[in-house]
């Protein structure tokens, strides 16, 4: 199966070649004809599996013909982050090269009166969050009564963020007679009542079961001893020195580290750079330009580490990203799954790293049930070591082959039904 075989136009197809793409992806070959078909779409697909492009090409190609007026885009695509929808645009640059699209990027960050200028010459393409939209069209800016196609991407994080009051408002202004797309990485009931509420007799397209992992991302688990609940400035200098630790076992080129909050960001990665680490950070907190630059810097490998919340984990693409840590286990299972879905994509292999102590037990349970997979798990023993912000035992990372149990907080059936992932997965240390 190549572009050619899916009924997209030569212009099209030309700057789907000098992208360097041959053969589409999964939901790619089977969205791309239903969306040139006019069909609406319901869409599950991972991360990493090529979904922008399954509704960005075929929608360069149904805009080909006509031209959006002042004010009044032709196509509205709902994103639930600044970074998701610069993104998207960055799509349509790419693959409407040889097209004369319009397009206009309406987000928070950015200037409303720019923005506003641009709608006012008339766009094809209205890409958003909808918090900004609708402060838009409220000033007055903006008006809906033109949208052809309205595409709802990535529905359970707009979910997860609260963003569907919002959603509901937009859909009952726009026109009903309308083509909608709408793409999830998870299908929970919420947004199947959505999908219900939405679209009119969808094609449903699933390439992958809901909330599952790719093989070519190796998962690891590391558990670490730390009894004090009052202690928790201890705990997490053990985890800076084991995650150092693992970044030199393993060689690391480039990474993305997870923290659950904002103070930890900006700790770990001073802590990085005072070990001579160069890495930067991305937060919520940061201004969209800075966000927008430091992610430029980590593309060009100008930065080798990036220090991030969660802000980061859903559809960024980033070429040959090696690694993924999580350095505190996230909180929402979902979470987890998007985190590590930013390695091992394109069929690249990728690792992922998660720190985590006998706290996060409830959390690590709820990841295995949603994934359905259980994490290969190591043990660390700190537990006679003097200092409590040190590893008295790191050096087991290369020679210890079966878990701990005494101070676990699993079982030890679980353990031991884990136990022969970790001698594979420490040969590869040693190596």
């Amino acid at each position: 199966m190549t572009f050619a075989n899916l009924g997209l136009s030569e212009t099209v197809l030309q700057a789907i070649s000098d992208a360097g793409y041959t053969s589409p992806t999964p939901i790619q070959e089977k969205a791309i004809p239903n969306v040139l078909m006019g069909r609406d779409i319901l869409g599950c697909a991972q991360t990493g599996t090529g979904k922008t492009a399954s509704f960005t090409l075929p929608m360069i190609d149904i805009l080909a013909s006509g031209r959006g007026r002042a004010r009044m885009p032709r196509t509205l695509i709902l994103e639930p982050t600044r970074e998701l929808a610069a993104q998207v645009a960055d799509n349509f640059d790419t693959y409407g090269k040889y097209n004369k699209l319009s397009k206009a990027l309406i987000i928070g960050g950015s200037s409303m009166l720019e923005q506003t200028k641009i709608l006012d010459r008339g766009v094809d393409v209205l890409i958003a969050t909808p918090g900004r939209l609708l402060d838009l069209f409220d000033r007055g800016g903006l008006l809906l009564s033109d949208v052809k196609i309205l595409v709802i991407d990535e529905a359970d994080r707009m979910l997860d963020m609260g963003f569907i009051p919002d959603i509901e408002k937009i859909v009952s202004i726009i026109p009903k007679i309308r083509q909608t797309l709408l793409f999830s990485a998870t299908m929970p009931p919420e947004i199947r009542r959505l999908a219900e509420l939405f679209l009119m007799n969808p094609k449903e397209i699933s390439v992958s079961k809901p909330s599952t992992l790719g093989e070519s991302i190796t998962q690891n688990l590391i558990l670490i001893e730390h009894k004090s609940k009052r202690d928790l400035n201890g705990l997490q200098k053990k985890k800076r020195d084991l995650l150092r630790k693992l970044i030199e076992l393993e060689e690391v080129k480039n990474a993305l580290v997870f923290c659950n909050r904002k103070k930890d960001v900006d700790i770990l990665n001073k802590s990085f750079l005072k070990h001579g680490l160069n890495s930067a950070t991305l937060h919520g907190d940061m201004s969209q330009s800075s966000r927008m630059d430091t992610m430029r810097k980590f593309k060009e490998k100008s930065v080798d580490f990036l220090v991030c919340s969660d802000v980061a984990a859903r559809g960024l693409d980033i070429d040959n990203l090696s690694h993924v840590f999580n350095f505190d286990i996230p909180t929402h299972p979902e979470d987890y799954v998007h985190r590590i879905g930013r390695t091992g994509r394109a069929g690249k292999l990728g690792r992922a790293f998660s720190l985590g102590w006998k706290e996060d037990k409830k959390y690590i349970e709820a990841i295995e049930a949603l994934t359905q997979k259980k994490i290969p798990i190591m043990q660390i023993d700190t537990a006679n070591s003097n200092d409590t912000g040190s590893l008295g035992n790191l050096d087991n990372i290369k020679t210890k082959t079966k878990p701990n149990v005494s101070n676990s907080p699993f079982s030890e059936e679980q353990l031991e039904s884990w136990s022969g992932h970790i001698p594979a997965f420490l040969g590869d240390l040693k190596n």
